[in-house]
């Protein structure tokens, strides 16, 4: 360890310790400050067509937060959010359905409820929102911007992306000022950040029960093995290293998505396994990936709203892979926008025809921005050819729904003042006006005078049509010496000579 500070002097030793160190800080900044920014492109390629669109989904799913945080406050990541049903406590409604949760409704909830610790809060979410292009204002709740409900055409995507994508660079640089002090810095928690967010196979993963039943292990020399032996008597057998830290015990039972072994859950694994109904096995794995970011965030002092990361996981989840094609147009294989997908099945159902059955997939965030519908967007972030090749082949049409395809065909962007909505919007005066736009011209006196409030019009003489204008002529010469003409002549003192003349 470096024990002298700069102002006694560093002696050899410990001088060449620190230059570790410094090249460290140096290397870091330059690498992976890359490595962030391209996280953010990513991030906006993918969430750049989110724009709230539409006051409401109507949406009945939700997901439930818990009251208190770990640290046993107020959960600071309800705030802001609709109450998605009332809650109620003791036959007293303390929060109603569609109501904007702020500190007050927060605390008056904690002061209600019985066992605070346990209580949970059902909000309503983006993860769930239904809306057909875009997201809702209520799943949204309050822009963290302004403080009041997230306004229609704001583009919370990009606000999302950006805000998770900047404090990525901004601790990559932090690397560089710690001067290399030994610790999980964010040059560790960045690829952590990647790896969630591309869905890959996790560094050191753990092991998921595929059933539901009672375990036994089997010690062996070379291996140790974990057997679950389910309801119907069969075993399944699953075989580790022999020093594996398990998460299991002898006779323990366990359900089926139960973690096994010490890791990092892999999400495909989580997806197929993670619950008993598909509805639970997705809201497990869009709250694993939210937490797993948070997690990375929290070690270094990062605050980020939740919903930011929501939105960029809902991105991630938002195709069904088609199964069986049934009587829909769909073709085996083919990924399909989940919303589409269930409003197809049910106009399929209304007719008498059979479904299609799917199943729920999850795309890393560049799949994703290669998956979206539109092929301009698409072709802008990566592989253009290739992109642009299988659009022709497909002879796919844009519809011009996000910021970025707007922008390359030189269109205003479909946000803010550049919707629709906004564009035919004709400004009304909040009081009448005291005469008519279109009467345009100078007033008689009388009439100025009434106008401004003046009792007679003496002090108005010579205003509004009856003026002469000769006398602007004897105005601009009527001052000897200093009429117009001798303006030029005027002595004006010249700045580069100082200012003593």
């Amino acid at each position: 360890p470096i024990k002298s500070n700069f102002v006694e002097g560093l002696d050899v030793l410990e001088y060449f310790i620190s230059t570790h160190g410094a090249r460290k800080g140096l290397a870091d900044t330059a690498l992976r400050t890359a490595d962030s920014g391209y996280l953010t492109r990513r991030l906006v390629d993918v969430s750049q067509d989110v724009i709230t669109r539409i006051e409401d989904c109507g949406t009945e799913e939700y997901i439930d937060l818990p009251l208190l945080d770990v640290a046993g406050d107020l959960n600071e990541q309800i705030l802001g959010r609709v109450a998605a049903r009332d809650v109620e406590v003791g036959g007293a409604t303390v929060l109603a359905a569609n109501q904007e949760i702020g500190r007050d409704e927060l605390e008056a909830v904690n002061a209600a409820v019985p066992d605070a610790a346990e209580a949970k809060v059902p909000v309503r979410s983006v993860l769930k929102c239904e809306a057909t292009i875009g997201v809702c204002q209520r799943c949204y709740g309050r822009s963290m911007a302004s403080g009041i409900t997230a306004q229609i055409g704001d583009a919370v995507g990009i606000i999302a992306a950006q805000s998770i994508g900047e404090p990525g660079t901004q601790l990559t640089m932090r690397t560089f000022h710690t001067g290399g002090v030994a610790g999980a810095d964010i040059t560790h928690g960045l690829p952590r950040i990647v790896e969630l967010f591309e869905a890959r196979k996790p560094k050191g993963q753990a092991s998921i029960a595929k059933v539901a039943g009672v375990v036994s292990l089997e010690p062996g020399d070379r291996d140790l093995k974990v057997v679950i032996t389910d309801d119907a008597g069969e075993e399944h057998r699953e075989a580790f290293p022999p020093r594996t830290i398990l998460k299991v015990t002898e006779g323990q039972r366990v359900e089926m998505g139960d973690q096994i072994s010490e890791g990092n859950l892999y999400p495909h694994d989580l997806l197929e396994f993670g619950g008993h109904t598909q509805e639970a096995r997705r809201t497990r794995t869009e709250r694993y990936l939210v937490e797993g970011v948070q997690e990375v965030y929290r070690s270094q002092g990062v605050d980020i709203h939740d919903k930011h990361i929501e939105i960029i996981v809902r991105q991630m989840m938002k195709k069904v892979r088609v199964d069986q094609r049934g009587d829909t147009e769909f073709l085996p294989g083919q990924p399909v926008d989940r919303y589409e997908f269930y409003r197809t099945n049910e106009k399929v159902r209304e007719q008498g025809g059979e479904p299609a059955t799917g199943v729920e997939i999850i795309l890393g965030i560049t799949k994703a921005s290669l998956a979206t519908d539109s092929f301009l967007s698409a072709a802008s972030f990566q592989e253009t050819t290739k992109v642009l090749t299988d659009a022709a082949l497909e002879g796919k049409v844009d519809r011009l729904a996000g910021l970025k395809e707007n922008v390359i065909i030189g269109k205003l962007i479909p946000a803010a003042t550049g919707l629709r909505r906004y564009r035919t919007i004709e400004i009304e005066a909040d009081e009448p006006l005291p005469r008519g736009v279109g009467d345009v011209g100078l007033l008689e006196g009388d009439d100025l005078a009434a106008e401004l409030g003046l009792g007679d019009s003496e002090g108005l003489q010579g205003f509004g049509p009856g003026f002469d204008t000769a006398e602007l002529e004897e105005i601009g010469s009527g001052f000897g010496s200093a009429g117009f003409e001798d303006l030029g002549n005027l002595d004006v003192g010249d700045e580069t000579e100082g200012s003593s003349s």
